[in-house]
């Protein structure tokens, strides 16, 4: 049985252009999608990858119908792979049951690879060169260094609750009680 998830374009036509050309190339059941490629929620695709059997074949018109991102497609098609089905795209001519169609997809999924490290490169210097400027991530602290001795000081000699606190302070309780363990986890050591 061949099935192929067919991604339509809002306001585009039924897909029967798509479809005739899916049936030429022997599909049986032809599953359409309603929405689009980029999104993450494909009822239809996920129904097609329930459905699917080994040594069956998934067809799609254009890699672009499966999916928008290239790391989504890999996920796909390691789905597709994981059920010993195959697959094939009629427009590229990728054929996952022939070796060369095999070796494409790996060479689809190694500039995936490179595209990651590369990403995660560029993050690691981009990080490296601020913390060099002096500048940390993360979020900045809600409370002045005053103003976390004052809180201190104010709920250890007992004038102020936690939550009283938080409230004089416009900030949330559990800010208070991170506060205060840092300041009791300071006293031990």
């Amino acid at each position: 049985m061949d099935c192929e998830p067919l991604q339509l374009c809002p306001g585009f036509d039924t897909g029967t252009g798509y479809s005739s050309a899916l049936k030429s190339a022997g599909c049986e059941l032809i599953f359409q999608e309603k929405a689009s490629g980029g999104r993450w929620e494909r009822p239809e695709l996920q129904r097609l990858l329930q459905q699917l059997r080994k040594g069956e074949q998934v067809i799609v018109w254009k890699l672009d119908r499966l999916s928008r991102s290239l790391k989504d497609l890999l996920l796909t098609l390691e789905k597709i792979e994981n059920t010993e089905a195959d697959f094939r795209s009629i427009t590229e001519n990728i054929d996952t049951s022939t070796p060369a169609g095999r070796m494409m997809m790996q060479i689809v999924g190694s500039f995936a690879e490179f595209e990651r490290a590369m990403l995660r490169e560029r993050t690691r210097s981009g990080l490296a060169a601020t913390r060099q400027d002096g500048r940390v991530g993360g979020r900045r602290p809600k409370l002045t260094p005053q103003q976390q001795k004052e809180i201190v000081s104010l709920v250890t000699s007992g004038q102020k609750t936690g939550a009283d606190a938080a409230r004089l302070f416009r900030v949330h309780p559990s800010t208070m009680v991170r506060l205060l363990a840092r300041h009791r986890m300071a006293e031990i050591e």
